[in-house]
């Protein structure tokens, strides 16, 4: 019997296959009928697909039936210690270590004593449009969690 891929060797395969067939990952979104984000993340290994959802990415990037596997295991959810590395990664790292304290007062001071979930989650890219360059638009979009003693 051989082992189940790695999600990560998956997700290496998926890339792959994605930029050989000049496939987006909005028009995989798309296809497979979820957000574009989540699309993106389950597919680098990030959530677990529905076994409809694996297969049909696997059939639509040209993938056989041991990614579509993978792509439905439960994840080791985080990120490479060597991916933080990454600007646009550390960049958002960055902005979060800056505004991240003051965004928790914000949090406290409009809501009380809890925190936003990032299970009951939804999170959006967009670009708009400025002068001065355009801008990465990112809505995080989190149920808040009160502390119940």
């Amino acid at each position: 019997m051989t082992p189940i891929l790695s999600k990560s060797d998956a997700a290496d395969l998926v890339v792959a296959a994605r930029i050989r067939r000049g496939l987006t990952w909005a028009q995989l979104a798309e296809e497979i009928g979820a957000p574009v984000v989540w699309t993106t993340a389950a597919l680098l290994g990030q959530h677990p697909m529905s076994k409809h959802q694996a297969e049909l990415a696997a059939k639509l990037l040209g993938l056989d039936e041991t990614v579509a596997e993978s792509l439905q295991l439960q994840p080791s959810r985080g990120t490479d210690p060597a991916r933080m590395a990454d600007p646009t990664i550390y960049r958002l790292t960055e902005a979060l270590s800056v505004y991240g304290p003051a965004l928790k007062e914000l949090i406290h001071e409009e809501f009380g004593d809890g925190i936003m979930s990032a299970i009951n989650f939804n999170v959006d890219v967009a670009r708009r449009p400025h002068p001065d360059g355009d801008r990465v638009v990112i809505t995080l979009d989190g149920k808040f969690l009160d502390y119940r003693w």
